[in-house]
């Protein structure tokens, strides 16, 4: 069922970009999913719980090529507390943002990341993909589903 899932979100992404297209870096919703990626990743790297914690639907669904899906938020959290917090920094590559609206829902955020481990100091850091869909309600804009390649 975790494969269907991947390929069902997978042909999403794909049919959104197809019927809508990638919004224009100069749009309103390119610069907020950009603001919120910002805001979110500086959480991430700085191990604020709290503001991480205010990202994430209830009902999310993380996707990680190596630790596999996670539906439990707070599992989630306690996962990034425990192996992420002082050890682990991200960066966006932002030149390979793409932002793809989903009228009445949110959006598509698709892009390269790499992540640094201060653990492993002289491991090369390479450029991953992800994708994030982003859910808005009445403004507040939450990471509903997210697909995370390594």
């Amino acid at each position: 069922m975790t494969l269907l899932k991947i390929i069902v979100f997978a042909i999403v992404a794909f049919f959104t970009s197809l019927t809508f297209g990638q919004v224009s870096k100069d749009s309103e919703l390119y610069k907020t999913i950009l603001e919120l990626d910002k805001t979110y990743f500086t959480a991430y790297n700085e191990c604020d719980m709290e503001t991480q914690e205010a990202f994430y639907d209830e009902d999310l669904e993380f996707y990680h090529d190596k630790g596999g899906l996670a539906t439990d938020k707070v599992a989630l959290l306690e996962s990034i507390k425990k192996n992420i917090c002082g050890k682990v920094t991200r960066s966006l590559v932002e030149e390979s943002l793409e932002v793809h609206a989903i009228p009445g829902f949110g959006a598509v955020q698709i892009g390269l990341h790499s992540f640094f481990n201060k653990e492993e100091p002289n491991a090369e850091s390479k450029p991953s993909k992800f994708i994030a869909i982003w859910k808005n309600t009445d403004n507040n804009w939450q990471m509903h589903r997210v697909i995370s390649l390594h």
